[in-house]
């Protein structure tokens, strides 16, 4: 199920300072997520454990460990794009020993890991580095890098069930940011089909949208990430970003950043049904 690259892509790692940016570089986790190992005290330096962040350290000349693994800072940075099939855990390993996307990447020597979520019953495009900055970027909620997917749900939801996912619902006492929604064709009366472009990464978040508006989720599957989308990728299946696609994502994770998402976007409506509203 795997596809190896011709001409894999890399790029090559500057300086490092701080030991939660060390972390990041070695691919160990995003650089968030390594503050969080740090505070847990499951980082030491030289034999010490380090719950200070803002520790710095010299990963050429320091013993640094997390778990008690000495960590080895990648020589070059990995950008990979995955096809993601349904049955398969978004995470490096599995408590419940069920399949995981690192299962799919076969002859990969960089300590890479998946960026973002994508639940074990869906599919799509995924993202997997060990460019911890980056990854931090797309991660975090101030960037809010759009990801779009297309959702068969169960019904068929109104102009007003639309016009709530456009204008953001309340989950677990926090409102969502607006969205862009459009009704795609296909619909019986059972089932229909929509396109759903989110600037947040909240766990289930599109699932648990409809779940709000009535229309639980089928199928879900995420068909781009920011600039990057593959429609010729087979599921299973991966392949290295080029050097014009990883230059536009680091481009989108920095727009994306300094763009408002608090304002409505402006809506259509596609034809035949007035239920089929477009908003962009």
């Amino acid at each position: 199920m795997t596809q190896s690259p011709d001409d894999p892509i890399f790029e090559r790692i500057t300086s490092v300072e701080r030991l939660q940016k060390i972390l990041s570089q070695a691919g160990v986790a995003s650089r968030r997520a390594s503050e969080q190992l740090i505070v847990e005290g499951r980082v030491t330096v030289n034999g010490v454990t380090i719950r200070e962040l803002g520790t710095k350290a010299d990963p050429a000349e320091d013993d640094i460990r997390v778990d008690g693994r000495r960590i080895k800072v990648a020589e070059r940075h990995r950008y990979l794009l995955l096809n993601k099939p349904r049955g398969y855990v978004t995470t490096r390993s599995d408590p419940q020993k069920r399949p995981t996307v690192m299962d799919l990447l076969q002859g990969i020597g960089e300590y890479v890991y998946p960026i973002g979520r994508l639940d074990y019953d869906s599919e799509g495009l995924l993202l997997l580095t060990n460019d911890g900055a980056l990854a931090e970027q797309l991660t975090h909620p101030r960037h809010g890098v759009p990801r779009v997917y297309e959702a068969n749900v169960l019904g068929i939801p109104d102009r007003h069930d639309i016009e709530r996912l456009v204008k953001g619902v309340t989950i677990e006492g926090r409102r969502t940011q607006p969205a862009i929604v459009q009704m795609l064709p296909g619909r019986d009366e059972r089932h229909s089909t929509l396109r759903i472009t989110i600037h947040e990464g909240r766990n289930r978040q599109v699932r648990n949208m409809f779940d709000a508006i009535g229309h639980p989720v089928d199928q879900l599957k995420r068909v781009a990430i920011g600039p990057l989308r593959d429609s010729r990728l087979k599921s299973g299946h991966w392949r290295n970003l080029t050097i014009p696609e990883i230059a536009a994502l680091k481009r989108a994770a920095v727009s994306s950043a300094d763009t408002p998402k608090t304002a409505r976007p402006t809506s259509r409506r596609t034809k035949p049904s007035a239920a089929s509203r477009t908003s962009r």
